[in-house]
């Protein structure tokens, strides 16, 4: 099974690390992280390396509340969100595809949450990961 590419603790993901891994994947990484600070400047995102996972992650938090978090692959990177049950029929009644709609549904409860991982690999998929940041800012 493939694993996120950063797990060098001692190699912090700049711009030229995220280019090295991501490829020509790097310019969707650069929109979402524009998107990000455009459309919601009062989220902010902070690189740490989990050593439980051996990795770098990138989390993206408003005040104390995370938003998602990020893992950077070979010419993709993942966002992942954890929604709690009261999410469910906001999600069920999205434009999000049926198939990714399928995957939250069926995937693990983590206590009162269950997660909801996109892949990205252009500009066309960061669609999903908006439609869930605007859920996620819907909860309250």
């Amino acid at each position: 099974m493939e694993k996120p590419c950063l797990n060098d603790e001692n190699e912090y993901p700049d711009d030229d690390v995220l280019s090295r891994y991501l490829g020509d994947v790097k310019k969707t990484w650069d929109s979402f992280i524009d998107f990000i600070n455009v459309s919601y400047p009062a989220f902010s995102g902070e690189w740490r390396y989990y050593k439980d996972g051996n990795n770098w992650l990138y989390k993206i938090t408003k005040k104390k509340k995370t938003i998602c978090w990020v893992s950077v692959w070979h010419n993709l990177f993942k966002t992942t969100f954890y929604f709690p049950g009261r999410a469910e029929e906001l999600i069920l009644n999205s434009k999000i595809r049926v198939d990714l709609i399928d995957q939250f549904m069926h995937s693990t409860w983590y206590g009162k949450t269950r997660g909801f991982t996109v892949d990205i690999k252009n500009e066309g998929d960061l669609d999903t990961t908006k439609l869930l940041i605007e859920i996620k800012e819907e909860l309250k």
